[in-house]
């Protein structure tokens, strides 16, 4: 037994920022102090929260020590695993007060959150198969195949209320059913682990911290539905999601947890890795089965809908990594366990990845009906700078923005829709004051028109007629008619569309327009962006605080600033390319964005 773990953090987040060498450092120092016997070195999946990493944590003190570097190794093993004394200097420290925090769990960040599909990431070593089973790993599945019927199962799930998190919300236990009831004897179940919503990285996580229970899981949705084979479709720009699920899935098929005859129960389930290319329409069912066929991934029309009629033309089901990271815990704890939490139509918790305007970026997972407020400003630890809080954008370019007015709204399904935004797959990006409402819903409409497929009309041409208006507000050239006919375009685009990502896109448009007209107005009307972000509108423009001293003119590239030395210089406005050097430049601050 050792006396010491030591626990670093192998998400994304703190892998690019170095983590890796961090680990191996603390694995040299330890063997080089004659430690090997007495400390363990554990590498994680994501803590969540990602703005202190690189994060390490010493148990059994809990001690939580964040922005690690390479060389803080020595002093956290020679002061406090031979020394016993914690290093001050590297605990966290809550931004608002800067005082220290000793363990990860007396943080604000984590005080109103409740992990279930996180619960073992930061926990375990996701590499290990022995540690997901010591944290009741695979119990789950033993129960489904020894102790339950294939219905029991489907009506424990559609009992505890869990609705899909992919973002659509559809009940997971009605979808199991209509497979379960389609006739034949080969059914799939798959896994869109496809996540390509801009800021949104909660699926990644869980399979970096704990790919056990999405294969477990898996097994049970095979079980329940009558399914031998799964397919887990994951985008190849994850490389480390992707090498833990191969490790997860040897070491499944090793102890007999997947394959034939699992655990001498005489049923069989298998499952197989597909990557994707990145492609943002794949994340919508049909398209994400017709790329595992091998096709080029466009959607299908419905109905039928994959239940019925799927992969390779058999009843499918698809789910994704979160829905599925909650099922183990559901079957072993009980539908009404989940059902408790939450409101009455969404029910259990969801997991968001906080990012933009806030000082707490990181995955978050919390209960149901939890309020904007509470999330941005308890959680995730207000807006830095000083800044007011002027929106949210959620459910990514499918989504809309929810204004401060609704600051205080209970976040589920039914609510964000009511409101014009949806809870997607569970990204959440804050917005403040400085931020143009137009250049967002721009933002989010470029990436959609990059990414639609071409396959049907609206959606190939009418996003890249409405990006075509949005073009013309930005620089100043649209008319009042303009935001009229764009308006009546994204309704037509919704109600014509193919799949879920044209019926969407319009989304970051009309909910802007209707809690932000005014900026589209301001840029409309007065040709100014009010936010001063929109490049074709900004102005610059010399005070008279200037001294003449002709550094802007020196640094401009274009050659747009005049003037004569210790006089006021100006910018020729028609020359002037925007691109704020020389606002850098002034050491006066005279030279300012109107």
């Amino acid at each position: 037994m050792v006396r010491s773990h030591i626990l670093v953090c192998g998400g994304t987040g703190c892998h690019s920022n170095n983590s890796a060498a961090i680990r191996k450092e603390f694995e040299f120092l330890i063997k080089e102090r004659g430690l090997e016997g007495e400390v363990a070195v554990v590498g994680t999946g994501c803590f969540g929260l990602c703005a202190a990493g690189p994060i390490v944590i010493v148990y059994p003190e809990g001690a939580f020590y964040s922005g690690i570097k390479v060389e803080d190794v020595a002093e956290i093993i020679d002061e406090h695993i031979v020394k016993g004394r914690l290093v001050q200097r590297l605990l966290y420290k809550e931004k608002s007060d800067h005082h220290a925090v000793k363990a990860l769990s007396d943080t604000n960040f984590y005080k109103k959150q409740t992990r279930v599909a996180l619960r073992n990431c930061g926990v375990i070593n996701p590499e290990e198969i022995d540690e997901y089973i010591a944290y009741d790993g695979y119990q789950a599945l033993i129960k489904c195949l020894t102790e339950l019927k294939p219905q029991e199962v489907i009506d424990i799930i559609k009992s505890s209320g869990l609705r899909g998190r992919g973002g659509g919300g559809f009940p997971t236990g009605l979808k199991w059913q209509f497979a379960a009831n389609s006739p034949g004897d080969v059914k799939y179940v798959c896994c869109n682990a496809d996540e390509g919503d801009p800021g949104a990285f909660m699926d990644r996580s869980i399979l970096e911290g704990d790919p056990h229970a999405v294969l477990e899981a898996m097994a049970i949705a095979g079980y329940a539905i009558g399914a031998h084979q799964g397919y887990v479709y994951i985008r190849a720009e994850y490389p480390i999601a992707v090498q833990r699920l191969r490790i997860a899935l040897k070491q499944a098929k090793e102890y007999g947890l997947l394959g034939k005859n699992i655990l001498g129960t005489g049923f069989d389930f298998d499952l197989d890795i597909r990557l994707g290319a990145g492609a943002f329409v794949c994340g919508e069912e049909t398209a994400l089965m017709t790329s595992i066929e091998g096709h080029r991934g466009e959607p299908r029309p419905r109905p039928p809908f994959p239940a019925v009629k799927g992969l390779f033309g058999k009843p499918t089901i698809l789910n994704n990594v979160e829905t599925y990271a909650n099922v183990c815990q559901i079957i072993l704890k009980g539908a009404d366990w989940f059902a408790s939490m939450g409101t009455e139509k969404s029910k259990g918790t969801k997991v968001f990845a906080l990012g933009g305007k806030i000082t707490n970026t990181g995955l978050v997972e919390i209960p149901m009906g939890t309020t904007l407020r509470e999330v941005i400003e308890d959680i995730g630890g207000g807006i830095p700078n000083g800044k007011h809080f002027k929106a949210a954008q959620t459910g990514g370019p499918s989504g809309g923005c929810i204004p401060a007015e609704y600051f205080d709204i209970p976040i589920d399904y039914d609510n964000l829709i009511s409101i014009g935004s949806m809870m997607g797959s569970g990204g959440m990006i804050v917005m403040d004051e400085d931020n143009c409402m137009v250049d967002i819903a721009k933002f989010f409409l470029e990436f959609t028109v990059d990414e639609s497929c071409g396959k049907c009309t609206p959606c190939r041409i009418g996003n890249r007629r409405l990006l075509e208006y949005l073009d013309k507000i930005t620089t100043g050239k649209a008319t009042m008619q303009d935001l009229e006919d764009m308006e009546a375009l994204c309704h037509y685009i919704k109600a014509n569309s193919l799949c879920g990502l044209g019926q969407t896109a319009p989304n970051p448009v009309l909910s802007t327009l209707r809690y932000f007209r005014d900026e589209y107005v301001a840029h409309v009307v007065d040709k100014k962006c009010p936010c001063h972000v929109c490049k074709g509108l900004v102005r610059y423009t010399i005070t008279d605080a200037c001294k003449g001293c002709s550094a802007c003119a020196r640094k401009c590239p274009v050659g747009a600033i005049s003037g004569e030395i210790k006089s006021k210089f100006t910018i020729d406005p028609m020359k002037c390319i925007k691109c704020g050097l020389c606002v850098e430049t002034c050491r006066f601050n005279a030279i300012v964005k109107e």
